[in-house]
């Protein structure tokens, strides 16, 4: 991480306001950075960034006023050098390439969790707090390979990655979404511990939770996916 004194100011630009406030809170827990503001349109962070000092733009590329590159490249044409990390649900590799010459330092897939954006954001501040001159190609290729090659996420204490995957799968299939007991039936777990996973996956904002009441008893939560546009 960084040793500066000054944290890294980031802009989170997205139109979907809940993600918004999801993606600031997500920069104000990793120590170094703050969320400096939120811009829902390229225009919103046009003015934003005439008026507030930014380093970073957590930017997502499918805006209502104009796509996220073609807002990088305006940017670069009026003199912002602010570095991007984009946003995106899209896979096209043509789009990442483009991206390289206009900014964008990582590219982040939906839906991310915390962990993921916590991994690219301190591996970029690792990278930017590079100085000096190099010793040598190894050394130029070890701080490009901080910025580039991140590696997976950590999940909490008892979850393990093949069960979460066969967890998101049954919840992905479900239009009418799950409870905690479907889950366990579906994946062969115990309630308790399918209630588990999808309360992580509710917390990293890939899922959501709502009552459902029936004839009896108290109401019981449904999971559903949650959908990427």
């Amino acid at each position: 991480m960084s040793t500066a004194a000054q944290p890294i100011r980031v802009l989170v630009v997205e139109d979907d306001p809940v993600a918004a406030d999801a993606h600031m809170m997500y920069v104000g827990r990793v120590p170094g950075f703050v969320a400096v503001g939120k811009a829902h349109t390229g225009a919103e962070a046009r003015r934003m960034l005439d008026r507030t000092p930014v380093d970073l733009l957590l930017l997502d590329l499918h805006l209502p006023d104009v796509h996220g590159l073609q807002l990088a490249r305006s940017l670069r044409a009026a003199g912002h050098h602010t570095d991007v990390i984009a946003v995106t649900s899209a896979r096209d590799l043509t789009m990442v390439r483009e991206g390289v010459s206009l900014g964008v330092v990582q590219y982040v897939l939906k839906p991310f969790t915390f962990a993921t954006l916590r991994d690219r954001l301190v591996r970029y501040a690792e990278f930017r707090g590079t100085a000096g001159e190099a010793s040598g190609q190894d050394e130029v290729d070890r701080a490009l390979a901080t910025l580039r090659a991140p590696g997976p996420a950590a999940l909490p204490k008892g979850l393990s990655g093949p069960t979460l995957e066969r967890v998101t799968g049954a919840l992905r299939g479900s239009e009418e979404g799950l409870t905690a007991a479907g889950v366990a039936e579906a994946v062969g777990i115990s309630r308790i511990t399918a209630r588990r996973y999808l309360e992580h996956l509710v917390d990293a904002g890939r899922a959501g939770r709502s009552p459902q009441y029936g004839q009896v008893g108290r109401p019981e939560l449904v999971y559903r996916w949650a959908r990427a546009r």
